[in-house]
């Protein structure tokens, strides 16, 4: 999913007292926290927690009961200019009928045809997918089929990119090599990334910033400052004693305990 305008530079994202009831169910209560621009964050919970319920009020998807958010100083009412989403079903996020390079072109039908094709053609590159151009989604593996979903949210350039459990549904290997390949892209593009996962491996590999939500009706248990040196590695980051640290607090915060 995208919005339509092009936009070059990351962005932040502010959310203040987000609450969210359906009937007399609350999913989320007075959720306010900060998504710092060109840093990676990710908000972590237990199952049912309304991490996604969150993410579809941040894109715009949804609105709050209470609360407003904000993304580069302006309130979010409908999806914002400059949002990119990568979802957890890859298999329903392409069209079956378009090849890989219609597919990554499809946001961005606004841009003149010489633009459009070397944006393309860069984002397919970036997710290692060249010489796949022309593979049909039902061709290709569930790893290749989300880096195209990459590819395709990355060639809109968003300033903000929101990722709703994006390696949920892949196998281990393909888990760490698209985590590797997201802190990549983000270095080099500089974008500001809000992750959800459930993962809490992941969301202490990926982070700057982990957001660990409570059990419902959910409250902010914590944010953690991920403090681990980059460029990471699957192997010598959590091998890290603080990587082990860190992991174990957010394991600790999950469970309603403290260290």
């Amino acid at each position: 999913m995208t919005s339509s305008t092009t936009t070059k530079m990351s962005a932040e994202l502010n959310l203040q007292g987000i609450s969210k009831s359906y009937g007399t169910l609350m999913a989320v209560r007075s959720i306010t926290a900060q998504i710092p621009a060109g840093k990676v964050s990710v908000i972590v919970g237990p199952s049912g927690c309304g991490k996604s319920t969150l993410l579809r009020i941040i894109s715009g998807l949804d609105t709050p009961t209470e609360g407003a958010v904000a993304f580069d100083g302006e309130p979010v009412v409908g999806v914002p200019d400059g949002l990119a989403m990568v979802f957890q079903d890859y298999s329903r996020s392409l069209y079956p009928w378009m090849r890989v390079d219609a597919n990554v072109a499809f946001p961005l039908r606004h841009l003149p045809p010489a633009e459009r094709n070397e944006r393309v053609r860069e984002s397919i590159e970036a997710v290692g997918l060249k010489g796949k151009e022309k593979l049909y989604p039902w061709q290709m593996s569930g790893g290749m089929q989300q880096r195209a979903a990459i590819a395709r949210a990355l060639a809109f350039r968003p300033k903000l990119l929101l990722m709703d459990e994006p390696y949920a549904s892949v196998d281990a290997q393909t888990r760490s090599d698209l985590e590797d390949l997201l802190l990549e892209i983000q270095a080099k593009l500089e974008i500001t990334v809000l992750v959800v996962t459930h993962d809490i491996d992941e969301s202490v590999y990926l982070a700057d910033k982990v957001i660990v939500l409570s059990a419902p009706p959910s409250v902010v248990a914590e944010t953690v400052e991920v403090d681990l040196p980059r460029p990471r590695d699957q192997v010598r980051t959590k091998q890290d004693p603080r990587f082990v640290e860190l992991r174990a607090h957010v394991t600790s915060l999950l469970r309603g305990g403290s260290d």
